[in-house]
């Protein structure tokens, strides 16, 4: 990612240069460098392994203290460590100087003390620190959350969107409002809901009029600023995280960039941080190609100056490396919908140019090296699933664990989407396996033809008779199989068609049943009832508005059944229910789904483990609403039972009846864990084997003699997960979690 920086480095030295020259004709102010705790100052450690560092410094608070550059030297603590210590400081400005080469400028803005290595601060030494070890991805349970909308932890950073004002956005709550700072200090919130994993939306830089949610990308290679205080970066997020046992999933985007060009596929614009609420923030890049065709760019009307940015990138005589696809329309259920633009502020990459699909899996990866766990692949069916597997997901496979689920969005029932396998969501679940696509010669340094491979492959499958199975989410009889992923790409998806029919557990139950078969593993599939962009069919684009009851029920179905759960933030308190999610800036960011949740997050709160918490304000009061007692139960009855994140099932009539209920099993060298859930009425499962249930919701004990367990009707919303806890399997000690309204 540095390399893509250097044009900000030099500005940053020219920076630092020139007020080397202003500050260095002043009179110096020797502070006093001791040992004492930097409890009462600043003390920072610095790596170097090129010789002894000096550190200038300057701007120090509440007393003012400065060195004449190149600063004062270092004291060295061995193993390439040096370290200086301020006294009676709360903030200062430095920077490290070694060998006349110096480092970017810096500042801590608070008593404490910090380790810098590798770029990048530390709260302790980096070291001593445990290497945060990425979990098979079923084990976790994932919390999403839009950053900008979630918690405003720095409000010296909040900014308006310059189309604000169209969508009547007040001062007190611009679109970009929440930031890394504020997710970092409510962490222990999302702990304490029991969640092991944070979604969030893409952290690039982003820029269009309406930008706040991260989607339209302006330089894949830098981290939006707006979401950084002076003291807290993406970097911090990550060390935050996982310093509580939480992972990151982040968002990611390779399909599209914003309208306004990227740093490196069409350079046309920098910007102009001090002029965010104004498209005046965006300045020219010199000589760009934009300039040249269109040197009264300044006085065109806005949409003659949108037709000159795509023309830049999007038509042959100006784009002449081809990084987008210079497709005019896009088809849906058609290979156009795959080379076309998805929308105006969405401009297609040429995802099949090499150039392109090296400069993207190198800048992720980067993301992936800072210790990202997760990524979701936004709007994935829109690239081909050929394109992915030869020249993408391979980049990421030798990091253990590391794991991406993609959004194929199908909007219809049925596994089958509107073109065919191609664009389905089980269909990106495979590897290639059919000739020539399966060759890795297939793909090639031409970009046009690799193009003309992937619109080829998608009309090769666009028909409604797939032809791969899988039993990989199925028990046999009743026993654990190792599942068969030699046909896998390594990925998963969002399970849309189970997403789409959430208007009760039932019908998704129902749909997801009917699928599971063309997944290559539905285990690793993502389950949520709705999202920042869609609610389940018939109520589309609202949050989902059916009550907290049938909530409930979808959360039991979700947390027990196959797939990893996703909550999208506030369900919990049934945030912003029936509004409508999503409308660009025709309508304040309040009235609709993606309203600020921070309120509901006001006071203290510390979590000691998943699901453990003391809190007090506005925060206990939201942690303690009904359907937060819920989250936390089945989060903690989840991480509990092996069976639940991992195992395959069985709803055969062999071995369970009842409308809502199935057996699950997991089991490897070390665990054999089997779990009997009923949801919402009554089962019986047969079969089974022979010895002490216990159910995880109340702690009924059940000896089964006969191989059959009978759960009598238990009501709506209401579940029974009776583990088996027989010699030999694993099992639980009781009641786990607290009851609440629905679970009793």
């Amino acid at each position: 990612m540095a390399k893509f920086k250097k044009i900000l480095a030099l500005i940053l030295a020219v920076c630092v240069v020139c007020t080397v020259a202003v500050m260095s004709t002043s009179a110096a102010t020797v502070d006093n460098d001791s040992n004492t705790s930097a409890s009462s100052g600043i003390k920072v450690h610095y790596y170097c392994e090129d010789g002894a560092p000096t550190i200038y410094y300057w701007n120090s608070l509440p007393q003012n203290m400065e060195t004449s550059y190149p600063g004062s030297a270092m004291t060295s603590e061995g193993n390439n460590w040096y370290s200086y210590t301020f006294n009676s400081v709360t903030k200062i400005n430095m920077l490290f100087v070694v060998n006349g080469e110096q480092s970017p400028e810096l500042t801590r803005k608070s008593a404490g003390e910090y380790w810098y290595k590798g770029n990048r601060w530390y709260s302790s030494n980096p070291g001593e620190l445990d290497s945060p070890e990425r979990v098979d991805f079923r084990e976790n349970s994932i919390y999403f959350i839009i950053t900008t909308r979630f918690y405003d932890g720095d409000t010296g950073n909040n900014v308006h969107c310059w189309d604000d004002s169209q969508a009547n956005n007040p001062d007190a709550d611009p679109a970009w409002r929440g930031d890394f700072k504020g997710l970092i200090e409510k962490l222990d919130y999302i702990k304490a809901l029991g969640f092991t994993a944070v979604w969030i939306t893409p952290v690039v830089e982003n820029c269009s009029g309406y930008d706040y949610h991260g989607y339209h990308a302006f330089d894949f290679a830098k981290v939006d600023p707006r979401y950084e205080s002076d003291d807290t970066t993406f970097q911090d997020v990550i060390d935050a995280a996982h310093e509580k046992g939480l992972k990151i999933v982040q968002d990611v985007v390779w399909n599209h960039s914003s309208n306004f060009g990227e740093a490196f596929l069409a350079p046309m614009f920098t910007k102009d941080y001090s002029k965010l609420d104004s498209v005046d923030c965006l300045q020219k890049v010199p000589d760009s190609l934009l300039t040249k065709i269109a040197p009264d760019y300044d006085t065109m009307l806005p949409g003659y100056q949108y037709q000159a940015r795509l023309s830049v990138m999007k038509e042959d005589a100006n784009d002449t490396n081809n990084y987008y696809h210079h497709e005019k329309s896009l088809g849906w259920g058609q290979s156009t919908e795959q080379t076309g633009q998805m929308a105006g502020d969405c401009v297609d990459i040429n995802t099949e140019n090499p150039i392109v699909a090296k400069y993207l899996t190198d800048t992720f990866r980067e993301y992936v090296d800072m210790g990202v766990d997760y990524f979701r692949l936004d709007t994935e069916k829109h690239i081909n699933r050929w394109t992915l597997n030869q020249a993408y997901f391979p980049k990421f496979s030798d990091v253990e664990n590391f794991w991406i689920f993609g959004e194929v969005c199908a909007r219809y029932h049925g596994a089958y989407n509107e073109g065919g396998s191609s664009d389905s969501c089980f269909f990106y679940t495979w590897k290639e396996l059919d000739s020539p696509y399966a060759s890795a010669s297939s793909w090639t340094d031409s970009w046009s033809t690799n193009l003309s491979t992937s619109t080829g492959h998608y009309d090769a499958y666009s028909n409604r008779n797939f032809n791969q199975k899988s039993n990989n989410a199925y028990l046999d009889g009743i026993t654990y199989h190792t599942p068969d992923h030699s046909k896998s790409n390594g990925t998963s998806v969002i399970d849309f068609p189970m997403h789409w029919a959430f208007k009760d557990a039932n019908s998704a139950f129902t749909a997801a049943k009917s699928e599971d078969d063309l997944y290559n593993d539905s285990t690793y599939v993502v389950t949520y009832v709705d999202s920042h962009d869609y609610g389940p069919d018939n109520m589309e684009k609202t949050r989902y508005s059916c009550g907290p009851q049938a909530w409930a029920e979808n959360m039991n179905l979700m947390f027990t059944f196959r797939g990893v759960p996703c909550i999208y933030y506030g369900t919990e308190v049934e945030f912003a229910k029936g509004n409508v999610i999503d409308v660009g800036p025709n309508a304040p960011l309040a009235k609709t789904g993606r309203a600020y949740f921070g309120d509901y997050m006001e006071g203290n709160v510390t979590a000691t483990d998943y699901g453990e918490y003391t809190a007090s304000g506005k925060v206990a009061e939201t942690l303690n609403a009904p359907l937060s007692v819920h989250l936390r139960q089945l989060n903690l009855i989840r991480q509990a039972v092996p069976a639940l994140q991992k195992g395959q099932y069985t709803v055969d009539s062999n071995y369970v009846s009842g409308n809502m209920a199935y057996v699950r099993r997991y089991t490897d060298s070390e665990t054999d864990s089997l779990a009997c859930v009923a949801i919402s009425g009554d089962a019986t499962f047969k079969n089974i084997p022979n010895g002490k249930y216990i159910d995880a919701v109340t702690g009924d004990v059940q000896n089964v003699t006969n191989g059959t367990l009978t759960v009598p009707s238990i009501g709506t919303a209401n579940m029974r997960v009776y583990v088996c806890c027989a010699t030999g399997f694993t099992g639980i000690d009781g009641q786990i979690g607290t009851n609440g309204t629905y679970l009793k």
